[in-house]
C-alpha cells in the first residue's frame, strides 16, 4: 500500500519584533524563492503572501517533514537570501514563533483568496489582532503577554 496524505498547514510569522521591514515592491523575489526552498522539501505551496511585517504561508508539508523543522530552515535560509540579495535593508530576522494551523481540504481555495488579499484585509485589521483572532478560532490556549 502507498502513503496518501493531505497534511496542509497555514503558517504565520512576523519579522523581528514585527517591524515593518519587507518592502512591498521586493517581496515577490523572497516569496519566489521561499517556493523553491519548499519544493525542494517536497511541500506544495498553495499561497505565500504578507504585508511589512508579517508573512503568510499555505502549504502541504511531506510526511517525512517535521513542522517544526521545515519552519526552522525556511527561517534560516531565507533570512540569508534577504541578507545575499539585499531585498530589505533594515531587516533584522524572524520573531522566534509562529502559528501553525490545520486546514480543511475543503477550506483550502477560501484561505488561498484571504491570504491572497493580505494588503486589503490589513487596511481593516492589524497583525496583533489578526494573530490573535487565529489562535482563538483554533482554540488554541495562549498567554496574551507572548502575543506582544
Amino acid at each position: 500500500m502507498s502513503t496518501h496524505t493531505q497534511l496542509i498547514y497555514h503558517i504565520v510569522y512576523g519579522t523581528y519584533k514585527r517591524q515593518p521591514t519587507m518592502l512591498l515592491e521586493n517581496k515577490r523575489r523572497l516569496y519566489a524563492y521561499m517556493n523553491g526552498f519548499l519544493k525542494n522539501k517536497n511541500c506544495h505551496l498553495y499561497r505565500i503572501n504578507g504585508i511589512e511585517d508579517h508573512l503568510h504561508i499555505l502549504t502541504h508539508i511531506h510526511p517525512t517533514i517535521a513542522l517544526a523543522n521545515l519552519i526552522k530552515d525556511i527561517k534560516l535560509a531565507s533570512i540569508d537570501f534577504i541578507k545575499e540579495e539585499g531585498i530589505f535593508p533594515d531587516f533584522d530576522g524572524w520573531q522566534d514563533g509562529y502559528g501553525s494551523f490545520t486546514v480543511s481540504h475543503r477550506d483550502k481555495d477560501q484561505l488561498i483568496n484571504y491570504i491572497k488579499n493580505q494588503e486589503e484585509h490589513h487596511k481593516k485589521e492589524n497583525f496583533h489582532d489578526e494573530y490573535k483572532r487565529l489562535i482563538e478560532e483554533h482554540g488554541i490556549e495562549f498567554d496574551p503577554k507572548y502575543l506582544l
